[in-house]
């Protein structure tokens, strides 16, 4: 397998020795020699040894194969590696209950919710990220990778047909994401929930300290207004109706950031609003870039390695054997020979 690192330089160049060749063949059509006598062409013919100019000239025109070769950057077979990735391990908790289609954060609290996550994930550099959902129960939606194409793929399908069971179970999504963390040392580890902190259930807080005792940090992230909105009910066509409690009155749902602190306090993590300014993410993406990397993982990589040395090298040696090589013909210097002194 061979690949170019400068592809462009063939398809300019080689197109041109094609040219060239049909040009020289053409050429020789209308060489001077048919046109003088056969005397003097026979004379000027003996001076040259014609084999070894017809090799002259092959041994330059490979030459210029090998030169545009070389500068195209050929790179063939594979080179292992050893790379050490440092970072952490970051597993985001997002609430997918039907809250989070409130539109009080635009364009929903989910599809903001997922905009800065998709941002933050960009910037990761060795870090490796899990995404959880949640909403009455949990769920390990993506384990930990370090393939984050991958992670914002499967971070643009969540919405909040996931999970049936509505609520918001903050101590399920906890304990969801402490279990989504290997068995190693627990100070390179980092939970964000993101949430409304509407209809929080079970030891949330409890939890969170539980986990900091680990050496884990917890942030919380809450999506919404203190105004609050409806719970809008959307259909192929948009918008059909809002959300209704069991009396037929329409729901209202506010950002309950009381607990959501509670949380991140208990967590000795930070907590931050996604509202409707632009890069939410970047306080928790400054804690995260201030916390001790380690190396997560020693491997090994492969990648194709550069062979253009070989073709110079090539290039260099044609080009000196064609300029050295001797055209004339030795008869006809030891001819001469005889009569200059």
């Amino acid at each position: 397998m061979i690949e170019f690192r400068f592809p462009y330089i063939l398809y300019f160049y080689i197109p041109l020795m094609l040219l060239w060749i049909v040009w020289t063949i053409q050429s020789r059509k209308h060489t001077i020699l048919p046109e003088t006598g056969s005397h003097l062409r026979a004379r000027l013919l003996n001076k040259f040894d014609m084999n070894r100019f017809e090799w002259k000239k092959r041994l330059m025109f490979l030459s210029m194969i090998t030169l545009i070769f070389s500068a195209s950057g050929p790179q063939i077979g594979i080179r292992l590696a050893p790379v050490d990735r440092k970072g952490v391990d970051l597993v985001f908790a997002i609430d997918v209950s039907t809250s989070m289609n409130a539109e009080d954060v635009k364009p929903s609290r989910l599809e903001k919710s997922k905009f800065e996550i998709s941002q933050m994930i960009r910037q990761l550099k060795g870090d490796r990220v899990a995404l959880i959902v949640f909403a009455g129960s949990s769920h390990l939606y993506l384990p930990l990778t370090t393939d984050y194409e991958a992670a914002r793929l499967f971070l643009d399908q969540i919405d909040t047909d996931m999970i049936p069971t509505q609520g918001t179970a903050l101590s399920s999504a906890l304990q969801t994401g402490l279990s989504a963390f290997t068995e190693d040392d627990s100070k390179y580890k980092v939970l964000v929930l993101v949430s409304d902190g509407e209809d929080h259930e079970g030891q949330a807080i409890d939890l969170a300290a539980k986990a900091a005792d680990r050496g884990m940090i917890v942030h919380t992230v809450g999506v919404g207004t203190s105004s609050g909105s409806l719970i809008p009910i959307k259909g192929k066509k948009g918008i059909r109706n809002y959300k209704r409690d069991g009396s037929g009155k329409l729901i209202t749902s506010i950002l309950n950031e009381s607990i959501l602190k509670d949380i991140a306090n208990a967590g000795k993590g930070t907590y931050v609003r996604f509202d409707n300014k632009p890069a939410n993410f970047r306080t928790i993406m400054a804690a995260i870039d201030s916390m001790e990397k380690r190396t997560l993982k020693s491997h090994i990589y492969s990648e194709y390695e550069d062979r253009y040395q070989s073709f110079a090298v090539l290039t260099i040696g044609l080009m000196v054997a064609g300029m050295l090589m001797p055209t004339r013909n030795k008869k006809e210097e030891e001819w001469r020979g005889r009569f200059v002194q």
